[in-house]
């Protein structure tokens, strides 16, 4: 799955559009390198997003192509 579809689905980022924005301004980063949109999320990437002044780290435990907002912060673990 593409990793702006996957900051969407897993409800990262609320947005595809404002995903794919942060990966085109280099925010977005996983396993330590910058990654454009189009990156190939697999189970286990770390996944790190700068937010302003907020980081957030988190690991893929699971990549679903469509998830129940409840359901959805079961895709990943906070690191």
């Amino acid at each position: 799955m593409r990793l702006d579809k996957y900051l969407k689905v897993s409800r990262l980022i609320k947005r595809r559009t404002v995903a794919n924005e942060a990966c085109d301004a280099q925010r977005i980063q996983v396993n330590g390198r910058v990654v454009k949109a189009s990156y190939d999320v697999k189970v286990g990437d770390v996944i790190e997003m700068r937010m302003g002044e907020k980081t957030v780290k988190v690991e893929v435990l699971q990549v679903l192509e469509h998830v129940l907002k409840d359901d959805a912060s079961l895709m990943y673990k906070v690191l």
